[in-house]
């Protein structure tokens, strides 16, 4: 008695050969092939800009009849007709789970806060596509109805299907695309949105109607269904969702987010209601879809769910169900003159009247013709929602293979335009241009500024800025969760003395006391609190949840741990703390801080180097990031645009162990031991450091205006009471250019685009400055900042020599500081190696300076 043979290949079996009794072997294959073949024609496919979807249905039509269904045997190999079912089952409920994560991405608040151009731009849209999809649906029906697939059915029903598939929007790839092109944040990206989220709830409600009455016996029928369809809506927004929030304010999944059985709670709830919809006679994609829609939005619920399930869907299931739309499609089909007289008729009405709808609407809505004309372009997209909707047309046996194909090449024509077009109507220096016309700062026809009559104070003042002559009152900070301890550590000593704030009394004692008014003025008088704005960068990708991110960002920003972390700062020093989160693409990242300091009208742009060497806020440090803290090309590239671009004063932190004044108290811990046993005491003090909250600063002084601005952050930093600093201005005795290193650093080399070195620019009033600040030092400051003078042979050399004698001696304060000042011509000589921060910046790290590094650049 023997088991029976699984027919393995040592059996002699064929795994491609497809067996009922096992059939994963066979689909383990055809996915495999599915999912290599897609991502190998993804890959040129991105250099063009274009979505994924593009891919994966051009790789189902090279893998069905079209193409590779010539070659002999391999469709009976690999996609044989019994085998297809398994397929086919896999790919459906993917696009199940795909239908819930649209539901869950359309969020009905965006379209109510923008609801008046979204009616506008989306009811045009519509109307026109549906209008003239109405017209050729009657070419199409007399013309293809009796081919073999299809069942017969009324004009009306057919119509109505031909119409919705020419009016429908692609609302997921529409997202990706603004995305891609950077436009999520325009008035362009905004207004698409909006309209996108209409369009797509209508087209489906829409598409429901008509599958109800292709599977309705008769027209009463379709009613009954299309009635308890509305009633089961109803229950779910009515009963459903009550008990679903009631359970998730219950385990706190709005605040802590979904548990594992909260996310499975979540899916039960899209296949009950995808299995209620499909023995209602609509198919099941609907019903995931409305669990999608009744899911709350609120604390990031909707994001953290996609969060878990993209993954799998967009890896695998997904490219199984596109690539079996394209194996059901056959271009040899399209094989007479009059079927290519449709696909162009087809293409024609579908972009066009789309194209025609959205713009007409949007420059009702007072965009100029340009913007209109991108609304109208990025509103043509069909994308994946369209070939969903011609499946599902295809399996009801409303459309012919013939018609499916027609139908499958007008969406790939639309969707491959539409980046291409929106890229060329609508570029950034296009986006630039009219923004700076929208605020009334330029000519539109010449480009040229517009004087705005600025007053010569005003002047004075951004001149003043630009030497780096102003206290630093306001500045922009990068908040980064791998740096924040120590970030917050620097920006405390900003908050000036403690002594600055008064106490607070009971309101009946404030009454009471009759100098209390004027005592909390004189404080408030006596020092302005620095305004600090944080702002959190979040990259956006092709990932579904970093796009919900971009829509509901004030939402996912006041759940943001790192910026209700940086806020609470703001309640124990004398600093105005604001923040923000910004759901931006990595490129974008130095542009968006530059811009945030604009509009903040910000004196200084405080960057942290990244801890783990690298645009990843992981926590996880490379060997190559512990050797080398700028060992990464793309956080450099990103620290050189900002500090190249940057309009206002900016600075670089590069920590080495700053703790700051956010620890605790050396007597007051000590306080704290003097109640343990000695044997506790000792084993306490062997497990822990003891951190004081003081902070020595060392400033080498080389001249320039990045130096200037360094001595006077240097003595606004000092003002706190348990910060001292040295600053010495270093002077090369060295006249000529390059005879040693010291007269590369006192002077600024020009760096000619051959490379040579020009005659250096002189700044000899930096000895008068120099003296002229030590002058005017602040009794209160003559304690704790020493200022001196040292002419040297070797200035760099001097400086990080003194340095190591100054810094790192006190193991037990918060961490010493170094101040230097980023020379920008400096930095963009090829000797300075890394050179993103500059030749000074370089050696002294490369020296192991016991000291985290500020480095200082001045508004040019």
């Amino acid at each position: 008695m023997r088991a029976a043979s699984e027919g393995g290949i040592l059996e002699g079996g064929n795994p491609s050969q497809y067996s009922a009794s096992n059939p994963i072997i066979l689909f383990i294959i055809q996915a495999g092939i599915i999912l290599i073949f897609c991502r190998l024609l993804h890959y040129p496919l991105t250099l063009l800009r274009q979505p994924r979807v593009i891919a994966e249905v051009l790789g189902g039509i090279l893998l069905g009849p079209s193409v590779m269904g010539r070659i002999p045997g391999f469709t009976h190999g690999i996609f044989p007709t019994p085998a297809m079912p398994g397929l086919s089952l896999v790919a459906n409920l993917g696009l199940i789970l795909f239908l819930f994560l649209v539901g869950l991405e359309v969020d009905l608040r965006y379209f109510v806060s923008n609801w008046k151009i979204a009616v506008s731009v989306g009811a045009a849209g519509m109307a026109l596509p549906f209008g003239l999809g109405c017209a050729i649906a009657w070419g199409l029906y007399n013309d293809f109805r009796d081919e073999p697939g299809t069942v017969y059915i009324e004009f009306g029903t057919y119509m109505l299907f031909i119409a919705v598939a020419m009016s429908i929007t692609a609302f997921p790839v529409l997202c990706r695309i603004l995305t891609e092109l950077k436009l999520l944040s325009t008035p362009v990206g905004v207004i698409v949105l909006s309209a996108g989220v209409g369009n797509d709830v209508v087209g489906w409600i829409l598409l429901a109607l008509c599958v109800a009455l292709v599977n309705a016996g008769s027209g009463l029928t379709a009613l009954w269904v299309l009635l308890t369809c509305l009633g089961y809506v109803l229950f779910l927004v009515f009963a459903v969702r009550p008990v679903f929030m009631w359970i998730l304010r219950r385990t706190r999944s709005l605040q802590d987010g979904p548990s594992q059985s909260v996310v499975a709670l979540t899916l039960l709830i899209a296949f009950t209601s995808s299995f209620f919809t499909g023995v209602l006679g609509v198919h099941p994609i609907f019903g995931a879809f409305l669990a999608g829609l009744i899911c709350p939005h609120e604390g990031g619920f909707a994001i953290k769910v996609t969060e878990k399930v993209e993954d799998l869907v967009g890896a695998l299931f997904l490219p199984l169900y596109f690539a079996l739309s394209g194996l059901s499609t056959n271009l040899g089909l399209l094989n007479s003159g009059i079927t290519w007289a449709y696909v162009v008729g087809v293409i024609a009405i579908a972009f066009v009247s789309k194209f025609t709808g959205g713009m007409l609407a949007a420059k009702v809505n007072g965009l100029v013709w340009r913007e209109s004309a991108t609304v109208g372009v990025l509103m043509s997209c069909k994308g994946l929602v369209e070939l969903i909707v011609l499946n599902i047309g295809l399996q009801a046996k409303i459309l012919s293979t013939r018609t499916f194909t027609i139908f499958v090449v007008m969406a790939l024509v639309t969707t491959f335009a539409t980046t291409p077009l929106t890229a060329w109507l609508y570029p950034p220096w296009y986006q630039r241009k009219l923004e700076a016309w929208k605020r009334g700062e330029i000519d539109w026809d010449t480009g040229a500024p517009i004087d705005d009559g600025a007053s010569e104070a005003d002047a004075n003042s951004v001149r003043a800025q630009r030497h780096g002559d102003a206290t630093i009152r306001s500045l922009v900070v990068y908040l980064r969760l791998d740096n924040m301890p120590t970030l917050l550590a620097l920006v405390s000593l900003l908050g000036g003395k403690p002594s600055d704030t008064v106490e607070k009394k009971h309101p009946i004692r404030e009454k009471e006391s009759t100098d209390y008014d004027a005592l909390q003025m004189m404080s408030f008088s006596k020092k302005r609190p620095v305004e600090v704005h944080g702002v959190r960068l979040v990259e956006v990708t092709n990932r579904t949840s970093t796009v919900m991110k971009v829509t509901e960002v004030d939402e996912y920003s006041m759940f943001d741990p790192v910026l209700n972390a940086f806020k609470v700062l703001g309640q124990l020093y004398n600093l105005a703390v604001s923040g923000e989160v910004a759901v931006v693409p990595a490129v974008l990242y130095a542009e968006t801080l530059v811009s945030k300091a604009e509009e903040e009208s910000s004196d200084l742009l405080l960057l942290p180097w990244s801890e783990t060497g690298s645009m990843s806020e992981s926590q996880t440090i490379s060997k190559d990031s512990v050797r080398n803290k700028l060992a990464s090309d793309a956080y450099s590239s990103f620290i050189a645009r900002a500090l190249e671009t940057a309009k206002c004063n900016a600075a670089v932190f590069i920590n080495k162990g700053f703790t700051g004044s956010l620890k605790q108290k050396p007597s007051t811990m000590d306080r704290k031991m003097s109640t343990l046993s000695v044997r506790s005491q000792r084993d306490r003090v062997n497990t822990m450091t003891i951190t004081g909250r003081s902070h020595h600063i060392f400033l080498p002084f080389f001249g320039r205006p990045d130096g200037r601005l360094a001595v006077r952050l240097v003595l606004q930093l000092a003002e706190n009471p348990e910060v001292t600093a040295t600053i010495v201005h270093f002077r090369d005795r060295n006249d000529s250019i390059g005879s040693s290193e010291g007269s590369v650093i006192a002077e600024q080399v020009v760096v000619t685009p051959k490379g040579s070195q020009a005659r250096p620019e002189q700044y000899e009033d930096d000895p008068a400055f120099f003296a002229a600040m030590q002058r005017s030092l602040p009794a209160e400051l003559e304690s704790r900042v020493v200022f001196y003078s040292s002419v040297t042979a070797a200035p760099l050399s001097d400086a990080i020599a003194l340095a190591q004698e100054e810094l790192g001696q006190d193991p037990k304060n918060g961490g010493d500081l170094i101040v230097l000042g980023r020379h920008m011509a400096l930095a963009s000589n090829a000797a300075t190696g890394n050179g993103c921060l500059g030749v000074a910046t370089d050696k002294v790290l490369e020296s192991g300076l016991r000291a985290s590094v500020l480095v200082v650049q001045a508004r040019s």
